[in-house]
């Protein structure tokens, strides 16, 4: 963490994340001074500002109050306008393709796309769909099967060391 100004006076100092890779021992001052440039704005998308940061997990594209992360490659200083819009994009097809179906009936039981493959959310708990089992031809009464026959997935709990 780098800062400008000190707490003795009344205006509040600023204060600035390194980036990965940095050191505070072997910062320059034009190094430190180059982290205050940052939030910068890129420019405006869909008539919103499209802001790029860093954040408590990376660098990161923030436009109309949703955040999108870079890749760890990416420095935020250098990300164009039309990437930052590229990285927008993605990331809501991403969202768009994760919902396979939804049911008229019961809206609360979802088919969706996730990491490991197709899955059945239901009331906040999420349904392994059995190998062989194409998720688009599933019905309603398929669905409510599987969740009374199978367990829900276990939420994975992190231990975090102190």
């Amino acid at each position: 963490m780098v800062q400008i100004g000190t707490t003795d006076t009344e205006k509040k100092p600023r204060f600035a994340g390194l980036k990965k890779g940095q050191s505070i021992d072997t910062l320059t001052l034009a190094e430190a001074l180059d982290l205050f440039r940052l939030p910068r704005s890129a420019g405006s998308f869909e008539s919103e500002d499209v802001t790029i940061s860093l954040g408590r997990f990376g660098p990161y594209v923030k436009h109309k109050s949703k955040f999108y992360s870079l890749g760890k490659d990416e420095d935020p200083l250098e990300i164009s306008l039309e990437r930052a819009i590229e990285i927008i994009e993605e990331k809501r097809t991403k969202e768009i393709n994760k919902t396979i179906k939804v049911f008229r009936e019961n809206e609360a039981v979802k088919i969706l796309n996730g990491r490991y493959g197709p899955y059945i959310s239901y009331n906040s708990a999420n349904y392994k769909i059995t190998k062989g089992a194409n998720p688009e031809t599933l019905t309603l009464e398929d669905c409510m099967k599987i969740i009374r026959e199978t367990e829900p997935s276990k939420k994975k709990i992190v231990k975090r060391r102190k």
